[in-house]
């Protein structure tokens, strides 16, 4: 095996000889490297009459003499190389390593506000033929022809039941931790500590206790459902289930909200608890309460009314939840970051329409005196 270079004649020639297999030769690289380095309108010319066996390693060495020569503008001769070595190296310098930016073509103002608008109109024609097709699942449910299997709603209540009873447990405790250490620094001022039990169980039971428990499942199970449809709709499983003609709604989204709707009550009525034993802690520990006192009026704060509401906002978060979950599942696109960027947008859009429908059932309950 040897690597010779000779220069004459304004041409540097570059002479393969023998077998270059794990071609480690670095004295001869780095001689090779420095000769062409200076060179300023010589050309190069390969022989390759005498090469024998010949491995990746003799492409890296060409690989970097054809770079090199391109940056300094040089012509390479090569006419009797190998037909697959340099095809290997056409490849290498074919490939572009640095990553293209995509220009985004800039509308004009008006062109651009029209555009966004149309997309706005799509999403909400999307949603709504969503929407219709989750209530017709629900109406062939009840009516015993839906597609329904009882494995993939138990395999779906699992999921969302008691596995998320620690982080709703720990969430919310720390929540009415801190609504009782907020509520205490106005309270104590007029000497009324004693009544950050009240404050405590009407917050956690009324709308905080729902929505701790919303924003732990959009982050959990949202996250989840939107992960693994979107999965699917990669690996063209839902292409196949419609083939076979089984409805997806029925299939994939009715058990899920069955789930979600069934444990997010159950789940809020976990947060009120561990949110009043939260508050509890500052109260007895820190305010210097006596645990009688701090009960008493935790009982007497506590009304059906307000623990029904927070129930209702819990139905309500469920629904929200497992829909938009599914819904960006089922929209995903075909590849893998499409599937991240729709678990993304499951879980903004959850909590997103989780605040617009607290502020609607808000109004609405202030409006009927609940």
């Amino acid at each position: 095996m040897q690597l010779k270079s000779d220069s004459k004649n304004d041409e540097l020639k570059l002479i393969l000889s023998g077998d270059y297999l794990n071609y480690d030769d670095n004295s001869a690289k780095s001689a090779l490297r420095e000769k062409v380095s200076k060179l300023k309108s010589q050309d190069i010319e390969i022989d390759a009459t005498h090469l024998g066996k010949w491995d990746s390693t003799l492409v890296v060495v060409l690989f970097e003499l054809y770079r090199t020569a391109q940056q300094k503008k040089l012509i390479i001769k090569a006419n009797n190389l190998p037909q697959n070595l340099q095809k290997l190296i056409n490849l290498a310098l074919a490939v572009d390593r640095k990553p293209s930016k995509n220009d985004e073509k800039k509308l004009p103002f008006f062109e651009n506000v029209g555009a966004k608008t149309l997309a706005i109109w799509d999403s909400l024609k999307k949603s709504g033929l969503f929407s219709y097709q989750v209530l017709v699942s629900i109406k062939r449910f009840f009516a015993g022809k839906a597609v329904f299997r009882q494995i993939d709603w138990l395999f779906a209540l699992e999921d969302c039941s008691y596995k998320a009873v620690g982080i709703i447990s720990l969430v919310s405790f720390m929540v009415g931790l801190i609504l009782a250490f907020v509520g205490a620094i106005q309270l104590r001022t007029f000497g009324a500590q004693i009544y950050v039990a009240s404050l405590v169980a009407i917050g956690m039971t009324r709308i905080m206790g729902a929505i701790m428990a919303g924003v732990v499942m959009a982050g959990r199970t949202g996250a989840s459902y939107a992960a693994t449809i979107g999965t699917m709709q990669v690996n063209e499983e839902i292409d196949a289930l419609k083939t076979m003609g089984i409805p997806v709604t029925d299939f994939l989204v009715l058990p899920r909200i069955a789930a979600l709707s069934l444990t997010m009550p159950l789940l809020t009525i976990l947060a009120d608890f561990m949110g009043v034993l939260g508050g509890a802690a500052v109260g007895v520990g820190m305010l210097n309460i006596s645990p009688n006192e701090y009960l008493d009026y935790t009982m007497n704060a506590l009304s059906l009314d307000n623990f029904f509401v927070g129930l209702f906002h819990a139905l309500v978060y469920g629904i929200i939840i497992s829909m938009c979950g599914c819904y960006f599942g089922i929209y995903c696109g075909r590849n893998a970051d499409s599937v991240g960027k729709s678990t993304t947008m499951a879980v903004v859009s959850s909590i997103v329409l989780m605040i617009v429908a607290t502020g609607i059932i808000t109004l609405l309950l202030e409006v009927f005196k609940v």
